[in-house]
Formats: C-alpha cells, structure tokens, sequence
C-alpha cells in the first residue's frame, strides 16, 4: 500500500499552525492578561500565532581605501 504525498514528509510543512495545545493557549492568554485565575479550562478561545518572516541577509560590500 503506498502512503498519500501529504504524510510522506511532516518537515515540509513550515507553516505555522492554526490551533495551540490548551497549556500553550492559557500562557498565551496570561501573558496578554485575558486570562482569569480560577476560570475554567474547558473552553478556551482559538489563538492564533503568527509565524516570523525572516527576511534574507544583505550581503556585505567590500570597500577599498
């Protein structure tokens, strides 16, 4: 049985991804004060992180004196 192209290779995907873990989301929220101590787990809103564009190096020029 062959595998489908979409499982072949997970380092392929580098984009970033829609839905965290709920003990990544708590510490996102905390960290932007919308979480409430003692408020539930269950529930918890979406939150989406935004992945980093690194842009290319310029390359250095050599002067001459």
């Amino acid at each position: 049985m062959s595998l489908d192209n979409s499982l072949k290779a997970s380092s392929k995907m580098r984009r970033s991804r829609n839905v965290l873990k709920r003990g990544e989301r708590i510490a996102f929220l905390q960290g932007e004060d919308r979480w409430v101590a003692g408020q539930s787990p269950v529930g918890l809103p979406k939150v989406r992180v935004m992945k980093t564009v690194i842009g290319k190096k310029k390359k250095k020029t050599k002067k001459e004196d």
